[in-house]
């Protein structure tokens, strides 16, 4: 049994352990006080002594700290934890470092990072569930509160420079345009650079990408071979190299958040190649694999049970030969996408080297933001929103058509249930399940050179909440109790740098509650209570029961490190114990109400509440992109724009409004002139729909109206389309069904172009070439 301590952390304990030679910062209210003037005043400037206030500096020998954070991957996934995916800069890193193989996060995406950049409970700080799917409770807003301050705004006003490249999915919709607010961009959140995309996920070739608070230069445009890793890790190298040449002497925070490995699942063609017939064994076998090499690694415990497969995943063996065909080459683009992502982290691990600035720099890697995800389905996809969120299905037949195409630009795919499954083993579960490790335990390495010694793994309960302290702790900064003027609430996570040089202490992080989505569970000195869940991850919908009625399980975690023994009914004094903790921690953290709703309503909560209190909305001009949460809400529902342009001689072409991608979106377009209309339910031919015009416009000034009449009878339905020009109908016709969500899910509603996916391909260039006066949206 792992020894346990308060969770109290001595001040200075870090200088203790590392033998460092600073003191923690003694300033706990930021910014700092004015400081008093030096010098002396006298009536003129000969007989007056200047003196100029000194800049803030970080603490004397302060380390450079790289933070970063994957997303979706599996704690059975990557080679240093274990996994079949070879990932050598993460096991170099490992190497030259610490594994720490019982760390955690919240099982989604917005709530992990939250408590990531804050140090408190995701509830406490109103990410309770990921941003699309807020309500209207304090737990639930996804709204960071200023009593929250980041780490990098601690940092930022304690000397540091401070920068984000990647992923920043932590910004409710309504605020995600250009017209702000910006207090949850992470411009606002401390970070003095960011560049990245907003929301759950981008494609690797053609994200939305911004800089700062603005829209980014779409890369791409010029280079035919853009993937977006590639980019991020060139973005960061060339930061470092900006920074120190500016400030060799000023540590940076960088931290490093790509999309990778969330939906879409996209690679280099030459790296998916690399896995070509690895998991033809299966999610069985590569499980069983796993486990063994984690046993043989020390990751799991000798004699460390496998949890058994889902009841509702069919064992690989029966799986027909074209099953097993397709589900293997979605691993294995979900490999190559992984690996790929490793070799890019390895040039930024690079770069530093070579700079001379890898001893005294800090680096936590979290390999997940949560467990793998099961959001593909039992098949697999070739379009994650498509069948996940609209409704779409996809049968073998096309599936075969994709097999070559997969991880490239026509999909938008994600692997089959099993392999979730599989890529978190030995535990049970998967994303979006907090009572289970599945879902939570995510690998964790630590690395140092110049400050920590030891090597090895760590083997102490350790939370997502407690990077912001340890941090804070590594860079010899105290946490403050005041920022920019609002008292601060308590930090709920615990440095866990009393392990750095001591593989022995006994954890000081013993009690922490998890809830996602109705499944819930609490850890107390080795011991965990779960919820038995009471949905699947992999489909939308509510359970069949009130979150209340769940049934819990219980496990004793120092003995049964895969959580496969239920000793529930052995122990049912032990799970009263717990269950009434956890309540006791749920209330102090804003966890109520429980909403276990996976639905389209609840995702519309936020976005009805904070919709524009507008019937029409007016565009002067092109090159506008307004973000999904400030848009039109034009799904589910009869419509009207009307486009007043100016046509070149010849036939005008392009976009004149766009809304999504090729795997869920609208397009209001001309082609040669001809004015035409396009649904996208998925990239499927049976899923696009056309309405268009036979003539085309004459050269010169013209209007143009779509007018969409929607079908009742609940959302995803379709309607008529009609088409006029100047007052006659050019065209009529059906659009069968429309999306609930336009995918990917940071694309933007567009005037005048179509940027990041588009939805059609555009002959003859996708940027409007006439001139655009005026575009009118009119909803019904």
């Amino acid at each position: 049994m792992r020894k346990r301590t308060s969770r109290k952390v001595r001040a200075g304990f870090l200088a203790l352990m590392l033998g460092s030679a600073f003191p923690l910062a003694a300033q706990t209210v930021l910014p700092q006080p004015a400081q008093p003037f030096a010098g002396k005043i006298g009536e003129t400037y000969a007989d007056s002594v200047a003196a100029f206030p000194k800049p803030v500096a970080a603490p004397s020998g302060a380390p450079n700290i790289v933070l970063i954070l994957t997303d979706d991957v599996g704690f059975g996934s990557a080679s240093t934890f274990g996994g079949p995916v070879p990932t050598p800069n993460l096991d170099r890193l490992a190497a030259r470092g610490l594994v720490y193989n019982r760390f955690h996060t919240t099982a989604m995406c917005s709530p992990t990072r939250a408590a990531l950049l804050t140090g408190r409970n995701h509830h406490a700080v109103g990410n309770a569930v990921v941003s699309d799917i807020a309500t209207g409770y304090p737990g639930y807003w996804s709204m960071i509160p200023k009593s929250a301050a980041t780490v990098g705004e601690i940092l930022r006003q304690n000397g540091y420079n401070t920068a984000m490249f990647g992923k920043h999915h932590n910004i409710p919709m309504q605020q995600g345009s250009i017209a702000g607010p910006f207090d949850q961009w992470p411009t606002g959140l401390g970070f003095e650079q960011f560049y990245g995309f907003l929301g759950g996920d981008t494609e690797q070739w053609t994200p939305k990408l911004y800089r700062g608070n603005a829209p980014a230069a779409q890369k791409y445009d010029e280079d035919p071979d853009y993937i977006l890793d590639r980019d991020l890790a060139d973005e960061a190298i060339g930061y470092v190299h900006a920074q120190k040449a500016a400030a060799p002497d000023k540590p940076f925070f960088l931290y490093y958040a790509p999309g990778t490995a969330h939906a879409p699942h996209q690679a280099p063609a030459d790296w998916i190649a690399k896995f070509r017939g690895r998991f033809d064994k299966g999610w069985d076998a590569v499980r069983a694999e796993t486990l063994i090499r984690q046993i043989r690694m020390k990751i799991a415990p000798t004699g460390t049970r496998a949890t058994p497969r889902l009841k509702d995943i069919p064992a690989w063996d029966s799986l027909s030969a074209e099953q097993k065909r397709i589900s293997a080459r979605m691993m294995e683009v979900y490999a190559g996408m992984l690996a790929y992502q490793d070799a890019q982290i390895g040039r930024v691990l690079d770069e530093l080297e070579r700079m001379g600035e890898r001893g005294n720099t800090l680096i936590l890697f979290i390999e997940g933001d949560n467990g793998a995800s099961t959001e593909g389905g039992m098949q697999g996809s070739t379009n994650e929103l498509g069948t996940f969120a609209n409704g779409a299905s996809e049968d073998m037949a096309w599936l075969n058509t994709m097999a070559d195409k997969l991880g490239g630009k026509d999909c938008y795919g994600h692997f089959p249930v099993g392999w979730a499954w599989a890529t978190n083993g030995p535990f049970p579960w998967a994303k979006q399940i907090a009572s289970h490790l599945g879902g939570t335990r995510n690998g964790l390495v630590v690395s140092w050179p110049d400050r920590i010694k030891a090597r090895g793994i760590r083997s102490q309960f350790t939370h997502v909440s407690d990077i912001m302290p340890t941090l804070l702790e590594a860079a010899g900064v105290q946490a403050p109790s005041s920022v920019n003027g609002v008292p601060q609430q308590p930090i709920d996570g615990v440095s866990f740098a009393y392990s750095f040089n001591a593989p022995e202490a006994p954890e000081q992080h013993d009690t922490q509650y998890f809830e996602m989505i109705g499944t819930r569970a609490i850890y107390h000195r080795g011991w965990i209570a779960s919820t038995t869940p009471a949905r699947v991850p992999w489909k939308m919908g509510a359970s069949d029961r009130s979150p209340l009625a769940y049934e819990w399980e219980l496990y004793d975690l120092d003995k049964d490190y895969a959580q496969a023994r239920n000793l529930a009914s052995r122990y049912p004094e032990k799970l009263k114990e717990l269950q009434a903790l956890w309540t006791a921690e749920a209330q102090k953290n804003k966890v109520f109400p429980l909403d276990d709703r996976q639905t389209l309503d609840r995702s519309s909560s936020s976005r009805i509440a904070f919709a524009p209190r507008r019937k029409s909305f007016t565009y002067w001009g092109r090159d506008i992109s307004v973000a999904e949460g400030a848009a039109p809400m034009i799904r589910g529902r009869s419509f009207r724009i009307v486009a007043d342009v100016d046509l070149p001689a010849g036939g005008g072409n392009g976009a004149l409004v766009t809304q999504g991608s090729k795997f869920g979106g609208w397009s209001f377009y001309l082609k040669d002139g001809r004015p035409a209309a396009h649904m996208a339910l998925t990239q499927q031919p049976a899923h696009q729909f056309d309405v268009a015009a036979d003539a085309p416009i004459a050269a010169g000034p013209a209007q143009i109206v779509y007018d969409f009449d929607y079908d009742d009878g609940g959302p995803g339905r379709g309607g008529l389309m009609r088409i006029s020009v100047n007052g006659a109908e050019a065209a009529r016709g059906r659009i069968d069904r429309t999306i609930l969500i336009p995918a990917g899910l940071g694309e933007t509603f567009d005037i005048g172009d179509d940027t990041g996916a588009t939805v059609i391909d555009y002959p003859k260039g996708r940027a409007f070439d006439g001139a655009i006066r005026k575009i009118e949206v009119f909803l019904k």
